[in-house]
């Protein structure tokens, strides 16, 4: 009995060691860890744990001092980097009275007296760390670093608090995230041509009007999910998948999740795993056609979150609004030809649209998609540029047009009774780069809007770039909303408002490159003449100014 306890004994130690050693992470199939123990000649363990490292298992977790991946060689490691510092103001934000989220708080509702100007810097750093592994299999981790100048809050602000705000009830608690992390294989499985990309990258397909990287703001868009590509000479195809929210699962959740991950109130009778938002996009570049760029799409956007007065608060225009099936075709032709170039996009958008207020106003929550979408939206350019000129001039027009809905207020206060909801055909923007298409003052989205534009472009020197732009800023759908470049609201429409006209925004643009443009300067500035809309339905009306000067670093 003795000799069998002592043989239990030993062995409950042993299993003690071992399970110690797992958890450190050492592979028993390393020389080192087989040297402690004693085996036949020319015998080895074979049983070797499968979970303390998934495949490929080149490299063995070390217990005590790391040491440099075998694979490793500093030849393949690359950086790059940006570095901006942008002061910026705005006069007269809501034209002669005070704002919050909105111009004005309601339909009807008349502007807060009051002028708000504003004044900021915001600075962006990005630090790209790439590597690779061989010519077809790319590492790649950009981390960035967004900042407003001063906004760490507390008795020494900035000076002393260095890593974010030291008000964390204003959600502004760290400023350094992760931009892009993704494996890039290249000529994946032996298919030449044929591409994957994996993990959170950027999505930037045409000229940036349903897709683009938006790098005018300190963050700029990326999404999580895979592309795949393949390319021919005369054709490029991408097809892929990305997961824009998920319901259930925490960030950095250790094993998945079981409760919600989204903010409370999201209704009843579903659970948090269900409530979740996909984006499938297959998207064709056709090369085939000499001088011309042919490029059919279609996305889908499938968001199964309950249709809450936080998603719908701005109406059924609001961006990205909850419980919608949203289909979109389109085509896009872009042609440059000798001294002429030109774009032409069309594209549309069906499905159906859940109404906050199925059952009433304030109850009935849920994915009941009620409501009809049927939505448009063209953007067009025709330019010439004289190369034969040292200035390299070019005068170009523009014409962009995206339907409103009349009935896109309906949720909001008394008006669904009134109105009733029975269409949703605002047409939603995506995911854009809207700060080089509509004016740079950043005042109007490609959604209920119909926009005239005339612009010159010039290069005085190899060094430098001017630029002029007019541009007349109207609504599609008087009773729809204005939505700011940012797809937000900027103003609610009345009920009985017939005014379309904004007003007229004038900008103009220098830029000067160094260092053989590593490093650029840029000044603009932009003024908004106000039209009969703004006088309409805030109740008094003046002019806006915006400027901005940066400074950007990029190696």
């Amino acid at each position: 009995m003795q000799s069998i306890h002592r043989r239990m004994g030993w062995a409950s130690a042993a299993t003690f060691f071992s399970a110690a050693v797992m958890a450190a992470g050492l592979s028993f199939g390393t020389a080192p860890a087989q040297a402690a123990f004693e085996l036949p000649e020319g015998e080895k363990i074979t049983n070797v744990p499968a979970i303390p490292r998934a495949i490929p298992q080149k490299e063995a977790y070390e217990l005590y001092d790391p040491k440099i991946g075998k694979n490793f060689d500093i030849k393949n490691f690359w950086v790059r980097a940006d570095l901006r510092v942008r002061p910026e103001m705005r006069n007269g934000i809501c034209f002669g009275g005070g704002a919050g989220a909105t111009c004005n708080s309601a339909p009807g509702a008349k502007a807060a007296a009051g002028k708000q100007n504003d004044f900021y810097a915001q600075q962006m750093t990005r630090l790209g760390i790439g590597y690779d592994l061989s010519p077809d299999v790319n590492f790649y981790m950009e981390l960035i670093d967004s900042r407003n100048w001063g906004s760490n809050t507390g008795v020494a602000g900035d000076a002393l608090t260095h890593t974010g705000s030291s008000n964390t009830t204003n959600g502004n608690g760290g400023t350094l995230g992760v931009r892009a992390a993704y494996m890039l294989v290249r000529n994946f499985a032996g298919v030449q041509g044929l591409s994957v990309k994996a993990g959170r990258q950027y999505i930037v397909f045409g000229n940036h009007s349903l897709f683009g990287h938006f790098d005018w703001a300190n963050t700029g868009f990326s999404h999580d999910g895979v592309m795949l590509q393949y390319s021919t000479k005369s054709i490029d195809s991408y097809m892929g998948w990305f997961r824009t929210q998920e319901g259930d699962i925490n960030q950095g959740a250790p094993t998945g999740g079981t409760a919600a991950n989204l903010v409370t109130g999201q209704g009843t009778g579903n659970s948090g795993g269900s409530y979740d938002a996909d984006m499938f996009i297959f998207y064709n570049q056709i090369k085939s056609v000499p001088g011309f760029l042919i490029e059919p799409y279609y996305f889908l956007y499938s968001n199964r979150t309950p249709s809450v007065a936080g998603t719908a608060g701005q109406g059924l225009g609001s961006n990205k609004h909850a419980a919608q099936t949203r289909h979109n075709v389109g085509n896009r032709i872009e042609m440059r030809k000798g001294n002429f170039d030109a774009t032409n996009e069309v594209t549309y958008q069906f499905g159906s649209m859940a109404d906050a207020n199925q059952a009433g106003a304030g109850a009935g929550y849920g994915n009941q998609q009620n409501l009809h979408i049927s939505a448009f939206a063209t953007r067009n350019w025709i330019g010439y540029t004289h190369y034969q000129s040292s200035w390299k001039p070019r005068l170009a027009f523009n014409f962009d047009y995206a339907t409103g809905d009349g009935r896109a207020n309906c949720t909001l206060g008394g008006a669904a009774g009134a109105t009733g909801c029975k269409t949703a055909n605002t047409f939603e923007n995506m995911f854009p780069t809207n700060h080089i298409h509509m004016g740079y003052m950043d005042v109007q989205a490609w959604k209920n809007m119909m926009s005239p534009s005339i612009n010159f472009q010039a290069r005085p020197t190899k060094d430098d770039h001017i630029e002029f732009w007019a541009t007349s800023l109207n609504l599609a759908n008087s009773k729809d909303n204005w939505y700011r470049g940012s797809q937000g609201v900027y103003v609610f429409s009345a009920a009985n408002n017939t005014k379309k006209h904004i007003g007229d925004e004038l900008d103009v643009a220098w830029t000067h490159m160094f260092m053989d443009g590593k490093l650029a300067f840029q000044a603009a500035y932009g003024h908004l003449f106000a039209g009969g809309y703004i006088q309409e339905n805030l109740g008094q009306s003046s002019n806006q100014d915006w400027a901005y000067m940066q400074l950007w670093l990029n190696f």
